[in-house]
């Protein structure tokens, strides 16, 4: 894993292995980015469930003026520092070692601009941050949510109540026949991104057929270890 573009550009990055901590794949990363590089620029970039910290670091190495990260576990922000060190950004960035809602509720004191959430899978505290962000006022008209998970259907559900418009960058990290994916397609805004990855080659064929009329989508064939653009 390594710093994509920017003033640490090329700069590779300690990683925090483990069944609780998953790196978003380079061409995935690189691929959201290059999609919000115009509205990065002195922009306030939240990085919540930060893990090896890789996705706050890559937003102030391309511009922003400050990230935040967030990370319950000791061993993660170990890592961060780490990184916070070897890409020389310790004045772009804000670390903090406790759970996201006392982050939310007590360490946030000015309203962010582009907001990434990778929670544990399994859970829905992607809902449950949003939802706390808008109760403490965190958010402007022009925020960006950005979310990671495994349960696309089950949190647009929860969050269409929140009245907030569907511009964000989803990845399906189980494409298979894209079937639930091609709801969240629907939904999307002409700025939203729907990046879909799959091992399977016949699954991402069946997905591309099913998802062909939607130009907001990307796929992305194999794994972490693995992966090319298609």
């Amino acid at each position: 894993m390594r710093i994509i573009s920017g003033r640490a550009r090329g700069t590779k990055l300690y990683t925090l292995e483990g069944e609780n901590t998953r790196p978003t794949l380079d061409r995935v990363k690189e691929s959201f980015f290059n999609i919000i590089q115009n509205d990065l620029q002195d922009k306030i970039f939240l990085d919540l469930f930060s893990g090896s910290g890789a996705i706050g670091l890559e937003a102030v190495s391309r511009g922003a003026k400050k990230s935040i990260l967030c990370d319950n576990s000791k061993k993660a922000c170990e890592i961060i520092n780490k990184n916070i060190d070897k890409t020389h950004l310790k004045e772009f960035v804000e670390l903090y070692n406790e759970p996201y809602d006392k982050v939310i509720s007590n360490k946030i004191k000015e309203k962010v601009d582009i907001v990434y959430i990778d929670p544990p899978y399994k859970t829905d505290l992607a809902y449950k941050s949003i939802d706390l962000m808008i109760k403490k006022d965190l958010l402007n008209d022009e925020s960006l949510i950005i979310i990671e998970t495994d349960q696309e259907t089950e949190i647009l559900k929860k969050i269409n109540g929140l009245n907030i418009k569907q511009d964000g960058i989803y990845i399906d990290g189980t494409l298979g026949g894209a079937g639930h994916s091609k709801e969240i397609a629907k939904r999307l805004s002409s700025k939203g991104l729907l990046i879909g990855i799959d091992r399977d080659l016949e699954a991402l064929s069946a997905a591309k057929e099913n998802l062909k009329e939607f130009k907001n989508v990307k796929y992305i064939h194999g794994n972490h270890d693995d992966i090319d653009i298609i």
